[in-house]
């Protein structure tokens, strides 16, 4: 690099900004030691330079003229999040040479493969470890601790409102609006938490994880996503009456010669690592083939927790400025296809409420095997109070989804069933 001080450019000064440019301050000296230059943040660039922050830089750092900040900057650090003006901005200091940290999960997931071919044409680094599960390290192993092993699968929690909303109903019996109210009220929801609930943010994250472990390109849309909207303290009741939690799960795996990748509920058995995730915390649990299975956990959002990955992300590629090597390319050789959701095998739990008449079970039964769908276990649950009906829960051995959403189909077109009220992958 030949410069005794790498310039600083910081877009945006919310949450996770903030800390980062107090981190940036504050621990200016103990980042020289470890980078071996100085570290100067030459500027921040937001919208508002009079807003209130949760942490109060130098006045004069704070500007509107991005452009300008990043043209004067070695290293840019994003986190305005969204797809524009993010996307031209973060384009812009990579076609200039310069490196990129960034936490924004949409845009990567959307645009991650322009951007990264700018990186690879420049010789910038584009790193973004803070997009994916806050404070885990996670994408970092992927590309490099396991870069020599063959991962087939990476499931993990990494949503922490969701997991916060489910884990409440599962240990409080609170039903999902109340659930949410009270992750609001705590600052883990959103006053609009649609791209947690329907699992559009864990969606995003799925994406950029199964990129990196199976060297491919993938984007958002390449994700089947359901959110957790539609359970309710039935069907948590029901999963721990069988001795499952329900997590919504992104699940990212071999298939064939292509990758699945979904987001979803997902009933877990209680023994499984995943299970015993509280809180608004994440894990993410990585199988391969030669490493075996391993778990990685902690808190998934947060300022300070995603400022220490932003930073973590700095001090690797500032490291590599000084020493005068070029970016780490994103290695896509694989170029596996996302396989289509029809052809995904799994274990299903089915909740249906019928008629309470002689032979319904049996015909339920038919239809399920007629279709190839085999049933493990079904019990009827309570009633539902009018003496009328009955609620009965089924869980499924393996199968393919095409099978499963066909066999339902023809159930739910019975006159003898008046609802199906779930249907719920089963883990393991």
């Amino acid at each position: 690099m030949g410069n005794t001080t790498i310039k600083v450019a910081l877009l945006g000064a919310g949450n996770v900004g903030s800390q980062v440019a107090r981190m940036l301050t504050e621990d200016a000296e103990s980042l020289q030691d470890r980078i071996g230059a100085s570290v100067e943040l030459i500027g921040i660039a937001v919208r508002d330079t009079s807003a209130k922050r949760h942490y109060e830089a130098a006045p004069e750092l704070y500007t509107t003229d991005a452009d300008a900040l990043i043209d004067a900057a070695d290293v840019v650090i994003e986190l305005t999040g969204g797809i524009e003006p993010a996307r031209t901005r973060i384009l812009r200091a990579l076609n200039a040479g310069k490196s990129v940290v960034s936490g924004n999960k949409a845009l990567l997931a959307k645009h991650g493969v322009e951007l990264a071919a700018a990186a690879a044409k420049s010789g910038a680094q584009l790193s973004y470890e803070a997009a994916v599960a806050g404070a885990i390290p996670i994408l970092r192993p992927l590309r490099d601790s396991l870069a020599g092993d063959q991962i087939t699968r990476v499931l993990g929690i990494m949503n922490g409102t969701t997991n916060y909303i489910l884990d409440q109903m599962d240990t409080t019996g609170a039903q999902f609006s109340d659930a949410l109210a009270e992750a609001q009220r705590l600052g883990y929801a959103e006053a609009d938490p649609t791209a947690d609930i329907e699992g559009h943010d864990a969606a995003s994250k799925a994406a950029i994880v199964a990129s990196l472990a199976f060297h491919s390109d993938f984007t958002i849309d390449d994700v089947h996503c359901e959110g957790i909207t539609s359970i309710t303290a039935d069907d948590v009741a029901a999963a721990a009456a069988d001795g499952y939690v329900i997590k919504l799960l992104a699940v990212c795996e071999k298939d064939g010669e292509g990758v699945n990748i979904r987001v979803n509920p997902t009933l877990v058995p209680r023994s499984h690592p995943l299970a015993s995730v509280h809180g608004a915390f994440n894990a993410v649990f990585v199988q391969a083939e030669n490493a075996g299975e391993l778990m990685f956990y902690g808190p998934g959002a947060g300022g300070a927790p995603t400022a220490s990955a932003v930073l973590g992300d700095f001090v690797s590629l500032a490291r590599r400025l000084v020493l005068g090597g070029p970016g780490i390319p994103e290695s896509s050789f694989a170029q596996l296809a996302a396989t289509p959701m029809n052809d995904v095998v799994s274990r299903y739990s089915v909740g249906i409420v019928v008629e309470d008449k002689l032979g319904v079970l049996a015909n339920i039964a038919r239809i399920f095997a007629e279709h190839g769908v085999s049933i493990e276990t079904m019990r009827q649950a309570k009633g539902t109070g009018d003496g009328t009906s009955a609620s009965i829960r089924i869980v499924t051995h393996r199968a393919t989804d095409a099978n499963l959403r066909k066999t339902m189909a023809v159930v739910d077109a019975l006159d003898t069933v008046r609802d199906i009220t779930s249907v719920i992958r089963v883990e393991g």
